[in-house]
């Protein structure tokens, strides 16, 4: 494939484009929750920061931006609003599940340029059949962000089970070949869009499949060399510290003119105030910088060609967990600083506290991470089959 003409951008060029996008994005955020997801001139706007593109290597007209790099253009947009900088960060990141796929395939995805929008699911809720020409799939797949302007959908299935171990296979639909149902009413990260869909006897060339956790990269870029669950645990740590930055800057504003009941003087005078902002910061700022330092050695890993140890997956895995887990401490530090008017829908802390704890329930940065990472740095020896 020759790469597609794009005009040169670099992860500080978008991430400039995104500052200043930053007000917009803020100012909508009520209406990005109310419609569940994100307005289509808004999307069009964040397409052209460059933040779709930004992990995609150059080959294929992306910018091949360093994870870290990645991350801060996501971390903006978080910190603007969560909704946002998620389905971003998803809808941008998600190719990473695809590099399976047909050297052709892949190719052809990109043909017409790089800001190419993924949605899917990797949990194996579908099945998968082989048939002339192709596959036959059926199956239902959950937390599909951004799936309603996906440009492609994707969803692992079941092909068959060998010795009692399940087969999977990846299998990728076009937008018209998937039914989305509205079932995203949630408690946060509601403007994510992230419902379910459902195919029906679809046939799929087997040119649009891969078998999972089997397949090879069809491309030679850094960022595939990369292992997809750290990629991701540190993708999805950097939207809860863009939150917890956010729900920060809310509660300063807020300080300076709010005067607490039986007090005489702001907010930002109270003593008991200070003390708890000041810890807050700096473990906010602990987080980033554990978060930034493991994902530039991630990067550096990959470049230099070597593969992490499964030891080296555990401190990755366990530092964007512990990042996330301080980062909602934050966001709870700041809304119950608020006192009373953090209840009311028109306080954005509200939607802090609720959208951090959306994303601590990601399956790549939930508590029992901890647990595993422990244990294989304790050298025991478990079956870990993803990490």
């Amino acid at each position: 494939m020759t790469a597609v003409e794009q005009p040169t951008m670099t992860a500080a060029d978008a991430l400039a484009a995104t500052r200043a996008l930053m007000p917009t994005i803020s100012a909508r955020a009520d209406e990005i929750e109310a419609a569940r997801r994100l307005p289509a001139d808004l999307l069009e706007q964040l397409v052209g920061t460059g933040a779709f593109r930004l992990l995609l290597p150059p080959s294929h007209g992306g910018v091949g931006a360093d994870l870290a790099g990645a991350m801060a253009v996501y971390e903006a947009l978080s910190t603007a609003d969560t909704s946002t900088g998620w389905t971003v960060m998803i809808g941008a990141a998600s190719w990473h599940d695809l590099a399976g796929l047909p050297r052709a395939t892949f190719d052809e995805i990109y043909a017409d340029g790089p800001d190419v929008i993924m949605a899917g699911a990797i949990n194996p809720t579908g099945a998968i059949e082989a048939v002339d020409g192709g596959y036959r799939v059926t199956g239902r797949w959950g937390f599909a962000s951004g799936c309603e302007h996906a440009h492609w959908i994707f969803g692992d299935c079941v092909e068959g089970v060998v010795d009692g171990v399940p087969q999977l296979r990846m299998a990728l639909f076009a937008p018209d070949e998937v039914v989305i149902e509205d079932t995203w009413q949630v408690f946060g990260l509601s403007g994510t869009g992230s419902h379910h869909f459902r195919v029906d006897d679809v046939a799929v060339p087997s040119d649009r499949t891969f078998p999972t956790l089997n397949d090879q990269p069809c491309i030679d870029a850094t960022s595939v060399r990369v292992p997809t669950p750290a990629m991701v645990s540190c993708l999805v740590a950097c939207v809860a510290v863009g939150t917890a930055q956010g729900a920060l800057d809310d509660i300063v504003d807020l300080a300076t003119h709010k005067v607490p009941i039986l007090d005489h003087a702001p907010l930002a005078a109270n003593p008991t105030f200070q003390l708890a902002l000041a810890n807050a910061d700096a473990e906010l700022r602990a987080a980033r910088s554990l978060l930034y330092d493991t994902a530039a050695w991630l990067w550096a890993t990959a470049l230099s060609g070597d593969e992490p140890t499964l030891a080296e997956r555990a401190r990755v895995r366990a530092a964007a967990t512990w990042a996330t887990a301080r980062a909602a401490g934050v966001a709870d530090v700041a809304y119950h600083s608020a006192g009373g008017s953090s209840l009311y829908r028109d306080s954005p802390l509200q939607r802090r506290l609720r959208d951090v704890h959306a994303v601590t329930q990601h399956f790549v940065v939930r508590p029992d991470t901890m647990t595993t990472a422990g244990a294989i740095l304790a050298g025991n020896d478990i079956d870990v089959m993803v990490f």
